[in-house]
């Protein structure tokens, strides 16, 4: 089992209801390389996805760029959300 930095959990706390990059930011006050580097983790741990920033409660994922972190909307994926119960 992965074990999430504190910075991870801030972000996965908030990601309950899809949130774009800059509602993270603004409610996690980290610096814009900590939540790249976060973001980049977690969705390559499946932890998180992104979403259609124009339909973002829909079943389907977005397109994600991992230069341009600023441009997607991310969720929390059920291993998230079960990630996050076990380590509660």
């Amino acid at each position: 089992m992965r074990k999430l930095s504190p910075s991870e959990k801030k972000i996965l706390d908030r990601l309950i209801y899809p949130e774009p990059f800059e509602v993270i930011q603004e409610e996690t006050q980290l610096a814009y390389g900590e939540i790249r580097d976060d973001l980049i983790n977690l969705m390559n741990s499946r932890l998180i996805e992104a979403v259609d920033p124009d339909n973002p409660n829909s079943n389907t994922t977005g397109p994600f760029d991992s230069d341009n972190v600023k441009d997607s909307t991310y969720r929390i994926t059920n291993s998230g959300i079960n990630l996050m119960k076990r380590q509660s």
